[in-house]
């Protein structure tokens, strides 16, 4: 079952549209997805285009109408007169959540990332870690069918991110999808189903690390070895 399908002929921020050109991909129930690029790829562009944040592009975005969605920014936001405990009580209210349900769901997920004592101070106070496993919070605990996750794993600690990586496991066998946008290829490499390689708008390789390694003549290559080459490649134009 897809979650997500894009289909976007091209998208910039003015009437040219020039920043994406023909990116098509999709985002299947229980899969991880990893959206690569080096800076400048057009990896933010087609986040804010799938979110709605950027009117300017010509093509389709499909996504279920009775599906959930949540993402979780590469900066974290939050209200600085608000503690962590507000902020919380204020996504249960928007999603309409049982009260039961998403504080059994937070307690857990407290206690996962090491801030059960923190929930009466001010997000907008804490370190950078601590800042992004409260976004992690905001998202799931709403359980939802689909996440768009930029860059989780800055900031996090070695714990933090192994602790994450559980999480993500578990929602995938839940059926889950996930569209993940990092530059932490190590990692990526290891948890993610398929990638999209963006190179100056445009998708240079998709699918499996095997297709990835075939595209760019490296059977043995990592995914770094891989996006190098391209990226290689791309600036040799």
């Amino acid at each position: 079952m897809q979650l997500l399908a894009i289909k976007l002929h091209k998208a910039g921020y003015d009437d040219e549209m020039s920043v994406l050109q023909n990116i098509n991909f999709v985002v299947n129930k229980g899969e991880m997805v990893g959206l690569i690029g080096p800076n400048g790829a057009g990896k933010s562009t087609t986040i804010k285009t799938i979110l709605g944040l950027n009117p300017n592009f010509e093509g389709e975005i499909s996504l279920p109408s009775n599906q959930s969605y949540a993402y979780i920014p590469e900066k974290p936001v939050f209200y600085y007169d608000m503690t962590l405990w507000e902020h919380i009580d204020l996504m249960a209210s928007l999603f309409e959540m049982e009260e039961a349900v998403w504080k059994k769901r937070v307690e857990e997920l407290l206690e996962r990332f090491d801030l059960k004592d923190a929930v009466h101070e001010s997000p907008a106070t804490f370190s950078k870690g601590m800042q992004q496993k409260a976004m992690l919070i905001f998202a799931i605990m709403q359980k939802p069918s689909l996440y768009i996750v930029d860059e989780p794993f800055i900031g996090l600690d070695p714990i933090a991110t192994k602790r994450l990586l559980e999480l993500f496991e578990a929602e995938q066998q839940r059926g889950a999808g996930i569209l993940l946008c990092t530059h932490v290829l190590d990692t990526a490499e290891k948890i993610c189903d398929r990638f999209i390689l963006l190179s100056d708008g445009r998708v240079k390789s998709e699918g499996t690390l095997r297709d990835i390694q075939t595209t760019c003549k490296l059977p043995e290559g990592s995914l770094l070895d891989c996006f190098y080459t391209l990226s290689e490649k791309e600036l040799s134009k």
